[in-house]
This record gives structure tokens, sequence and C-alpha cells, in this order.
């Protein structure tokens, strides 16, 4: 019996559901929509997207999030000018996941690389200023999300260390601000010191709450399917496995059309299904 393996979904923009819907909605899979991410859409006709993505998930019951806006929008900048783009750019995101009734919006985390990672975006080195900027930023935001009830999951990217983004998330204090992995995020960042995506899992516990699932060389983020690359999908599943929570596992993958080969991949290993 794999019943008790855990249930993986995907993420793709919505002119792609139509080659995996019947898998999504079958098994009431995670999913994950990538279009309100970009700023032309935001700006243009979006609601025109968003009921065609509302009729073509008629009958889906499963865990529905999107990608938020996230391209040169820092949550940490201090020039205020900025922080107000910003938080106008990810409320034009949630007005999209409520009209879809999506209930989590991927933010991409503050925290870039630069310099040691045991010393970058420490305490000595400004994080609690940085924790304030984001509360800044996302001070007229998380109203909207507690409103639509809409999680905002900030996403592992370029950090080194675990702590910084752990700490950001949890002095929030909140439910709607929770944790996600990009295990090729973590991938590429080893080669310069970060930890492996397993301890991603352990050490964010609880707080974690979505994971894109794709595959890398370790030298750039190529969103491949898994086992196109060098990830250690059993390390990351055997640390799955040990919390108490089943986080949203969504396959971001640069080519749609490999979302069944990398499903069949994990369960073929029996690690999901």
């Amino acid at each position: 019996m794999t019943d008790h393996l855990p249930l993986v979904g995907a993420a793709m923009g919505i002119a792609d559901l139509p080659h995996h819907l019947a898998w999504i909605i079958e098994g009431q899979r995670d999913l994950e929509l990538w279009d309100p991410s970009y700023g032309d859409l935001l700006d243009g006709d979006w609601r025109s997207h968003a009921r065609e993505a509302r009729r073509m998930l008629d009958g889906y019951t499963g865990r529905l999030g999107i990608h938020g806006p996230w391209n040169g929008l820092p949550l940490t900048c201090p020039d205020p000018r900025v922080q107000a783009l910003v938080s106008e750019r990810l409320k034009q995101g949630l007005e999209f996941a409520g009209a879809i009734g999506a209930t989590h919006m991927v933010v991409h985390s503050p925290f870039d690389f630069f310099g040691s990672p045991h010393t970058a975006h420490t305490r000595s080195a400004g994080l609690e200023a940085e924790i304030e900027l984001a509360h800044m930023t996302l001070a007229d935001v998380l109203p909207i999300a507690r409103q639509i009830g809409c999680t905002l999951v900030v996403e592992v990217c370029y950090d080194t260390n675990t702590r910084p983004l752990i700490e950001l998330v949890r002095s929030f204090d909140d439910a709607t601000v929770q944790l996600s992995l990009d295990v090729g995020h973590a991938l590429v960042m080893q080669r310069v010191g970060g930890p492996p995506a397993d301890q991603w899992v352990r050490d964010g516990g609880s707080l974690l709450a979505h994971l894109h699932l794709q595959d890398n060389d370790g030298l750039l983020d190529r969103h491949w399917a898994p086992g196109e690359g060098n990830l250690n999908w059993y390390a990351l599943f055997e640390a799955l496995s040990e919390l108490e929570h089943q986080p949203r596992l969504l396959l971001e993958l640069a080519q749609p059309a490999k979302i069944p080969q990398g499903a069949a991949y994990l369960a073929r290993r029996g690690l999901a299904r």
C-alpha cells in the first residue's frame, strides 16, 4: 500500500492546466499557478485569466495557491517608495488569489548571499533591521492575506544559512506567514556553504508549509525534473516523513510537460505518489 506516502502536485501556468488537469483533479493534488507572478498580467486584464482558471478547476477541492510577484521586489529595501511598490504588487497578487480561492502565495526570501554563510544576515550584521524592514513592507499586505485566508510562504532563494529566514518567518508570530523551501535553490547554494534541502526541512519544522520540487546539477537553478540532477531525494523525503504535518509539495519544472516524468520518478522510488 502506498496511501501513506505524500501526494505530489505541481506548479504551472494557466495555459498548461489542460494538459495536467485530470491528474490534478483525480487526486485533488496541490496546485500552484504562476500567472500572477508577472507584473504585466497584474496590470492588464488579470480577471479574465482568473475566471478561466476557476472554470477549468470546477470540481477541484485540493490545496490551491499562486506564485506571487517577485522579480525585483525585495522585502527588505529601506527606500520608502520601493517599499510601497513592493507592497502594492503583493496586494495585487492577493487580489488574484482571492478571485480564485487560493490559500497560499509564494514570496521570495530577501536574504541574498553576499559574504560568509556564517556571518551574512546575522544579528551582528544587521538582521534585526532587515526583519523590521520586511515587517514595514508587509504591514498593509498581511491584513488582506488574513482576510482572504491566504498564507504567505517565504521561499528559500539565495539563502546560505537556515537561521535568518526562519527568524524572519518566526518574527511575525502569525500563521499567515510560513516557510517555503525550493529544494533546487538549496542544492545550488550548497556550493557556497549552504545547507542541504533535508536540513532546511528539519530546521524549518512546523514552520515549513510549502516546497517546490525540482532538480539541477548544483551549478544553475535549472528546474529539471526529479532524477535529472544531483539532489538527494531520499534524504529529503526521509526528513519530510519526520514532520507532524504535510507541507504542500509542488513540482516546479522549467518544462511543465515533464511533470508526469518527475512524479513517476518519485513514485517508482517509493517516495511519493
